[in-house]
């Protein structure tokens, strides 16, 4: 990857003239099956900028309520768009309740904010949601003329898992966020996909951010280093993510309260303080939080810069600390 990265042609993306570019862009609208994509600096910025092109002041999105791109972006389209933000309630796999779209609908009146969009996220704690799943609440969304857009941040460990191609898994959507970091290893980047007359939009949007940069082609390359690469690979992370979770089931006293695709969630008894500060002593950089009653709870997330050889040692740590 830093070899391609090094080889990358460049030009200016700002003016619309890395071939770099303009090559990852198009993988990536081919690969999901839309018109036109456009490459951006982070995740956050790709939702943001997909909601500023489809909506105006004055506008909502409908998502469900512990979504990523409504409770952990800094409330960036209310904030930097005027786009209210209309959640409603997350089912336990991560779709956002279809029983309850239509409520949230509002009437063509003075009264109310317009609804516009209807936003999934896939995967949501590492939950794959299949296409017919995403369907019973996308379907509801159009019956009542939303659009609808996909913030796939990890969509492809949503693929691999259900083994279906990218524009199976996205084929409801109007828009899709792709996140090239996470699982598929790249320094930086994502890239938003959909029709072409709302990527140019997005596009003003993503300068307007500060999101416009020059010899972009360099971090681009890698992008496209990890969609030929990187992407049947994500089933190597799952694997991981297995085998620390049978690890982290045989220390006593140690919880796995959730495991999907690469993410687990695990608690422990003991002070997350301490508990991060003596994992950090025995070489692994582990973040834990307050539980409460006298536990700590922990996020593992399984990638292409942790193998099966690390599941060992960290388990082995956390079992001295807890045991």
């Amino acid at each position: 990857m830093k070899q391609a990265m090094v080889d990358a042609p460049l030009g200016d993306d700002v003016f619309n003239d890395d071939p770099t570019v303009h090559r990852l862009e198009a993988m990536v609208a081919e690969r999901l099956g839309k018109e036109a994509a456009v490459f951006v600096t982070s995740g956050t910025q790709s939702n943001l900028v997909g909601l500023l092109a489809h909506c105006g002041r004055g506008d909502e999105y409908i998502v469900g309520d512990m979504a990523h791109c409504y409770r952990w972006e800094a409330g960036g389209a209310a904030v930097l768009g005027s786009i209210q933000p209309q959640p409603i309630p997350m089912l336990d796999d991560g779709l956002p309740d279809p029983s309850t779209i239509a409520a949230a609908v509002k009437p063509d009146d003075p009264h109310f904010a317009r609804s516009k969009v209807f936003c999934v996220e896939n995967t949501k704690d590492g939950k794959a949601l299949s296409v017919d799943r995403m369907r019973e609440a996308t379907s509801v969304a159009r019956d009542h003329g939303l659009l609808t857009h996909l913030d796939g941040a990890r969509m492809w460990n949503a693929a691999v898992a259900l083994g279906v191609d990218g524009a199976e898994l996205t084929q409801d959507f109007d828009t899709v966020s792709l996140c090239l970091s996470k699982g598929l290893g790249t320094p930086m980047g994502s890239v938003l996909s959909g029709p072409a007359d709302l990527i140019v939009e997005a596009r003003k949007w993503r300068k307007m951010v500060g999101g416009g940069l020059r010899q972009v082609g360099m971090v681009a390359a890698a992008g496209i280093y990890a969609m030929e690469h990187n992407i049947d690979r994500l089933a190597d992370d799952h694997a991981t993510a297995d085998a620390f979770a049978s690890a982290f089931a045989e220390i006593d006293g140690v919880t796995i309260a959730a495991h999907n695709t690469n993410m687990l969630f695990l608690s422990a008894p003991g002070d997350p303080t301490e508990l991060m500060g003596g994992m950090e002593a025995a070489g692994v950089k582990m973040l834990w939080s307050d539980a409460g009653h006298g536990r700590a709870q922990s996020r593992v997330v399984t990638h292409l810069d942790v193998c099966e050889a690390d599941v060992g040692p960290v388990v082995e740590a956390l079992r001295v600390l807890v045991g």
